[in-house]
């Protein structure tokens, strides 16, 4: 099912992670996925300047990524590391497709379903730092014909000469893919140098394939709720805790799936519509003062225009107009007298100031959100402001200019919480904590 995708990210171009992925698996040393106890994949994300850290070439160009062993968090170990690309916009996790397993470098898309990696023959593909996949030489890859009941079942359904499966999936920022729709085996190391595989996976060996990527990745890894999605596949729960974006010594951010996944802390619903997790925001405070917000701003109608949309893939928060300049309105008053503005006239109404976030904000009220039935996802001067440069910072939310959808939680709103989804009991459940101690 072709789904959209945010990639709005505009400003902040300094976040690099790499990530490690640990699973608990049996003890063999090549095994598929079966265990009968739930399944509990963790990921550690490491900043690119993490002392941790190391380098090592991925191609002739010298693309380097990140790649640093810590201890496992359980017994066995699935090395599937994760890195920013080079724009710092986007999440990148490696793996190997088919068989022979041909190794891939693909984009982390919360916003969608769908895993494409670029395929031969290629009448249309961007630059990559990984092999194109070709899936002729695959002896696991098998095409999904028209009537396979995994062909999405919609009015954009279209087939080839050869009665096969054919997907187009697009995206906001203009990018785009289509192809064949297929399965394949995933394959990932283990750190005893076995192999861990999730077979038969649905994914679309994209042969025309358009957008704004940067020459390392090699498609997108869609993680949203989709039947076919690999969160799916892997269970019906996934957890993200990120504990400072910009503290390139802070080793404990984390991304847990699999039916193991802990549920704590305060919970509301959501409900998915085009692939997002939509959530009821009913309103927005500063401290003590609620903001005069019409909680329909962030209602979704029934035409599907409009909503609240939680995405880890996007930097920045969005608000509605009407949510927007509320909040806007507010923070310039608490400033007011105290902070001399910065102008950015590339993007107009940025509120930014000369300052220091850590040394000036000292303080400053908290920002809660206020969603449906209680749950509260609340922040501090780190999560609401964003360092720009040595001298000025800015307000780390924005009004919305997206189609359709209307506002967008992003990322560093969610820092210093456990941001856990029950995909069965749709609702998202917000516990702030320290990552550290969800380490086990």
């Amino acid at each position: 099912m072709a789904t959209i995708s945010i990639f709005v990210h505009t400003f902040f171009h300094s976040l690099f992670f790499t990530i490690l992925l640990s699973v608990s698996v049996t003890s063999t040393t090549t095994t598929a996925m079966t265990d009968t106890k739930p399944l509990r994949l963790v990921t550690g994300l490491i900043h690119q300047d993490s002392i941790l850290s190391s380098y090592q070439s991925l191609d002739r160009n010298n693309v380097e990524r990140r790649r640093t062993r810590r201890a496992a968090f359980i017994t066995d170990e699935i090395q599937a590391n994760m890195v920013a690309d080079d724009r710092g916009q986007a999440f990148l996790v490696n793996f190997s497709v088919g068989r022979p397993p041909v190794p891939q470098l693909v984009g982390i898309d919360t916003g969608s379903d769908l895993l494409w990696v670029q395929c031969r023959p290629c009448a249309d593909c961007f630059r990559q730092s990984t092999p194109i996949f070709d899936p002729s030489k695959s002896s696991t890859y098998v095409d999904l014909s028209y009537d396979s009941p995994i062909c999405p079942n919609s009015p954009q359904k279209k087939y080839n000469h050869l009665n096969q499966c054919i997907y187009n999936a697009s995206y906001a920022d203009g990018s785009t893919s289509s192809g064949n729709l297929a399965t394949e085996d995933i394959v990932f190391e283990t750190s005893d140098q076995g192999t861990v595989t999730v077979s038969s996976v649905v994914f679309g060996c994209g042969h025309s394939n358009r957008g704004r990527f940067d020459g390392q990745q090699s498609g997108i890894l869609g993680l949203s709720a989709g039947d076919q999605s690999i969160v799916s596949r892997l269970g019906s729960r996934f957890s993200y805790c990120i504990g400072d974006l910009f503290d390139p010594h802070y080793t404990h951010n984390q991304l847990v799936l699999g039916d193991g996944v802990k549920m704590e802390g305060s919970s509301t619903p959501f409900h998915t519509f085009n692939g997002f997790y939509y959530v009821t925001l009913e309103g927005i405070s500063v401290g003590e003062t609620r903001l005069d917000i019409n909680p329909e701003v962030f209602q979704r109608t029934e035409s599907g225009q409009g909503g609240v949309v939680m995405d880890s893939g996007t930097t920045a928060t969005f608000l509605a107009k009407d949510g927007f300049d509320p909040l806007s309105n507010e923070i310039q008053r608490l400033v007011r007298g105290h902070f001399q503005q910065v102008i950015y006239r590339t993007i107009p109404g940025w509120l930014c100031y000369k300052g220091r976030v850590n040394e000036d904000l000292r303080g400053f009220p908290e920002l809660a959100f206020h969603f449906a039935e209680g749950a509260d996802l609340v922040l501090d001067a780190n999560s609401l402001f964003v360092q720009k440069n040595q001298d000025v910072f800015c307000l780390a939310v924005l009004e919305s200019n997206l189609k359709n959808i209307g506002s967008v939680i992003g990322i560093m709103a969610q820092q210093h919480y456990n941001v856990a989804y029950d995909l069965i009991g749709k609702r998202v459940y917000f516990q702030r904590t320290d990552c550290e101690l969800l380490e086990d």
